[in-house]
């Protein structure tokens, strides 16, 4: 008997030179040299939907796979001015980025960048040189610096091999899009001002919380499980195919749970439902909240934390990803990160060495947790997102993190409704990023149009170039499906969902957003929080079996941390 070969997704050289080659159409990157060496070798387009393709590629096809990587890495990033990864570059390009907001706690004694209107000082950021010249590695002719600077007012970690950080807060090296590391030197320029440091000296003001926060943090977590457990079944399924079986069952326009209760034999073999979420997913079978990352991470921020505090450092999340997240737990960008780590590279190395997904919607579905601890202040929220997203993402990748923590910061404040969030969203996203662009283009089609299918496919065939899980087009159909349900819970979660791609993550976020403004467990229709009978399932030890009602109180708890 043969033995079958191993697959793991998300890793293999051979299928992340498809997806490179696509992020650098995107980026505007020209790689048709590259494309053509890979297409004559034999090599084949990433797969579609899978995160690995049938079969290895033989050893000869494999050395070049992970050659062209690198060769894809040194190739200059037209769009890197207007989308930046560094975090002072990402300030000042937003003419609109938000100060103290109504409602929120005034600490102008407080740790820079947060709550205070003092302007950020000056750092270096994408582009800038006060650290002194990169040193391309061998190969490679043009670089492509890539240079966050922490927000925190103190120097990265690096981690070691076991997943602690190690002591000492040495600063850790600059690194390129996929490409190897500039040899290590300390800075010299100025450091960036900290959204999230704390003062040297001093006690610490107390937070002070909107009224009945915890309710609104109940309802959140129940809309997050909501949105992503609708989503689930039909997760990587084609647009028409989400149709097609909502409208078999007479679930259209969508406002239930899916079903496969009816549904033709045909219609079940040519859109089969996502095979690991069937048996859990569809109203005939929902127990409670089944695992999903969706979730997993929005537990990791929290206790994230719980264990460092708002100062934290991304090598602290790295250090509690290999402490508390199982391997198999991760995809996409994340996996690449945590590929990384395992190879004994830092933060932020590990976003960008061989990672074609560091764009992608990852980053965006671990920002919820910064955004409920920061009620009112779309700033601080954002910068604790910004830290979190750049272990495994860049640019948009991490723009949309941002996005979406300065948008459930703002609901959380009490003080706007669902427009106003996705306003203070766009405030801390570099206006002339895909990704601002993506949104406000979601936006204007939904107030253009009553008919949100028609809305829908107008921003498929205007975005339909994307993978699918890519932050771009899927913000543009989250924003769009918030505005037309202006603020109705079933319907943000239903739009979100029956406008396809990422339907989990998108479901996810609509029902955090929508939960959190309707205000209580109790605003939520019971058809969507009796099946989860207050239970979510979860890698995340500790927290397996938990109640959303206790999820809450421990966020309350951190909002509320000084």
């Amino acid at each position: 008997m043969t033995p079958r070969a191993l697959r793991v997704t998300w890793v293999q050289p051979e299928d992340l030179v498809g997806h490179e080659l696509r992020q650098a159409e995107e980026d505007g990157r020209d790689a048709a040299g590259v494309r053509a060496r890979w297409l004559a070798a034999g090599g084949a387009p990433a797969p579609d939907r899978a995160g690995a393709s049938g079969t290895p590629a033989p050893p000869g096809l494999r050395a070049l796979a992970e050659e062209l990587l690198d060769e894809l890495a040194a190739l200059p990033v037209p769009s890197a001015p207007d989308e930046p990864t560094a975090w002072d570059a990402i300030v000042a390009a937003c003419p609109d980025w938000p100060r103290v907001a109504a409602g929120a706690p005034r600490r102008d004694d407080g740790p820079p960048g947060r709550t205070t209107d003092r302007a950020p000082a000056a750092g270096p950021g994408r582009g800038n040189t006060s650290h002194g010249p990169d040193r391309p590695p061998a190969g490679q002719t043009t670089p492509t610096p890539y240079e966050p600077t922490a927000p925190t007012g103190r120097a990265p970690r690096p981690v070691a091999p076991t997943g602690r950080a190690t002591p000492g807060g040495q600063d850790l090296p600059r690194d390129r899009p996929g490409g190897a590391p500039a040899p290590h030197r300390p800075p010299t320029g100025p450091v960036a001002s900290a959204p999230d440091a704390r003062p040297a000296t001093g006690s610490p003001p107390e937070r002070a919380a909107p009224p009945r926060l915890e309710a609104a943090l109940h309802a959140a977590w129940l809309g997050r499980a909501a949105g992503c457990l609708l989503g689930k079944p039909v997760e990587k399924l084609p647009l028409t195919g989400i149709r097609a079986l909502a409208r078999a069952t007479g679930n259209w326009p969508l406002g239930d749970w899916f079903t496969a209760r009816g549904l033709p034999a045909e219609l079940a073999a040519a859109y089969p439902w996502n095979r690991r979420s069937a048996g859990t997913c569809l109203a005939e079978n929902i127990d409670g909240m089944p695992e999903d990352d969706d979730l997993d991470h929005p537990l990791l921020a929290l206790l994230l934390l719980q264990r460092h505090g708002r100062d934290f450092a991304t090598a602290d999340l790295a250090a509690l990803w290999l402490d508390e997240l199982p391997a198999g737990r991760t995809f996409t960008a994340e996996r690449v990160a945590y590929r990384n780590l395992l190879c004994g590279l830092e933060p932020p190395l590990t976003a960008v060495r061989r990672n074609p997904f560091r764009e992608w919607i990852g980053a965006a579905i671990r920002a919820d947790v910064h955004g409920w601890t920061n009620p009112g202040d779309p700033a601080a929220a954002a910068g604790q997102a910004w830290r979190d997203a750049v272990l495994s993402h860049t640019a948009n990748g991490v723009h949309s993190a941002m996005f979406t923590a300065a948008a459930l910061a703002a609901a959380a404040g009490g003080t706007v409704d669902v427009h106003g969030a996705l306003t203070a969203g766009l405030s801390v996203v570099p206006p002339r990023s895909r990704l601002a662009r993506a949104v406000r283009d979601g936006i204007a089609a939904a107030r253009a149009d009553a008919d949100f299918d028609r809305v829908v496919d107008a921003l498929h065939s205007a975005y339909g170039g994307y993978h699918w899980v890519h932050a771009v087009p899927n913000a543009a159909l989250l924003a769009a499906a918030l505005t037309h349900a202006d603020g109705d819970f079933t319907g943000s979660i239903c739009k979100a969902v029956s406008a396809g791609l990422d339907t989990d993550s998108n479901g996810a976020t609509a029902g955090s957003i929508a939960g959190l403004l309707a205000g209580s467990p109790e605003a939520l229709p019971e058809r969507w929080t009796a099946p989860l009978k207050n239970r979510l399932a979860t890698s995340v030890a500790g927290f397996d079996g938990v109640g959303f009602d206790t999820l809450a109180r421990l966020t309350l708890k951190e909002a509320l941390r000084p």
